[in-house]
């Protein structure tokens, strides 16, 4: 049998995460190309991820799939292709999110089409992890990860808030909704910026297009939701320095970002190439290292299993909304979204990925800070 060699081979590493080639369970892959065994064995991750975009292989349940394979740490077991300490050498001589590249990942990633994501996302368009604790739908998930957001920066009507990161704008309507806040968001993605600014236009809200080292002015609080992730370790300190300038004395700064369990200095192969360009997942260390000397940690909340549901429920909302979006698209895009989303939630399941909520402030606050779940 052609490659023979080869599937044994990648049949007894699969053996580690209990999947089996060609099985009968959701989580077992069904490969359609021989050539698919010699490929990963040669490219890794990155050969994985393309080989099913090119249907070379399937799989049921890959959120579970990826669940066992992240669980068994499968990718400790395998020895660096020569791809991946390449691009591990270049990240430490280079910078990947420099300002020259700020806009690259609004223009490849948040610029692919607002009608994807609003097939996608809750009806505020968060693209963040949502906050499950007593909610039963999306709407109501994001809805409570904004209001537990607003009450953990104290908010009051008023408050002039920094949005890094804006999105579409959805906590700083919420914010300025509910709370009064005035609301300043960044954002380097152009179809965000139109819609965000179409969606706030009466409210106290301000839209900009603007890499995050730029800034000026000061706030009394600044919140930066799923930004972090595509500052890159190389710019950590500057981006803590900005916000540290950008802080009144007396101020909040709520942090919150996916994370990693140690710190890297690269991302994975396939996502770097398809779905986030020039990004990084922080450790602990690399973030408290950042704010040292800058902030005082105040509050620091986990909700990581949180955004293995979140990912269920775009994955359910895109596929059952395909129908409405599959002229701007085709066939391997859609098999590219369904293995990013379904490949981040069975990370987070398997805790290699987290989700934090990270509350500073500039002096210590002298009465405390009330934790707020």
């Amino acid at each position: 049998m052609k490659n023979a060699a080869e599937k044994q081979l990648v049949q007894d590493l699969l053996d580690h995460a209990g999947v089996r080639i060609d099985g009968d369970k959701p989580y077992d892959i069904q490969v359609h190309n021989p050539e698919f065994y010699p490929r990963v064995i040669a490219g890794g991750s990155l050969a994985l991820g393309e080989g099913y975009m090119d249907g070379w292989w399937d799989c049921e349940a890959l959120d579970q799939f990826f669940d066992r394979i992240m669980g068994a740490r499968l990718d400790k077991k395998v020895r660096r292709s020569k791809a991946v300490l390449r691009a591990a050498f270049k990240a430490r001589l280079t910078n990947p999110q420099s300002r020259a590249r700020a806009f690259e990942i609004g223009e490849r990633h948040y610029d692919i089409g607002n009608d994807l994501f609003s097939v996608m996302l809750d009806k505020r368009l968060n693209y963040s992890c949502a906050y499950w604790q007593a909610a039963n739908t999306l709407d109501e998930a994001q809805e409570a990860k904004l209001e537990l957001t607003c009450r953990k920066l104290e908010l009051t009507p008023g408050t002039r808030v920094l949005d890094i990161g804006c999105g579409w704008g959805g906590f700083a309507i919420y914010a300025a909704e509910k709370y009064g806040a005035e609301v300043t968001g960044i954002t380097v993605s152009r179809e965000q910026l139109k819609l965000a600014r179409r969606l706030s236009e009466d409210l106290p809200v301000k839209i900009e297009l603007q890499d995050y080292r730029d800034l000026q002015g000061t706030y009394d609080r600044i919140v930066s939701i799923g930004m972090f992730e595509h500052v890159g370790v190389a710019n950590y300190r500057t981006y803590m320095q900005v916000v540290h300038r950008c802080l009144e004395k007396d101020g909040l700064f709520l942090l919150h970002t996916i994370a990693g369990n140690s710190s890297v200095r690269s991302v994975d192969l396939w996502v770097a190439k398809y779905i986030f360009p020039n990004s990084m997942l922080p450790s602990a260390r690399q973030i408290t290292t950042a704010a040292e000397g800058l902030f005082v940690l105040e509050d620091w909340h986990s909700f990581g299993p949180h955004y293995d549901r979140t990912l269920m429920a775009w994955h359910r909302n895109f596929t059952e909304n395909w129908h409405r979006i599959r002229e701007s698209y085709d066939e391997r895009f859609y098999r590219m979204w369904t293995y990013y989303l379904l490949a981040y939630a069975g990370s987070f399941r398997a805790r290699r990925n987290q989700l934090w909520q990270i509350v500073f402030s500039k002096n210590g606050l002298r009465t405390g800070y009330p934790s707020i779940r």
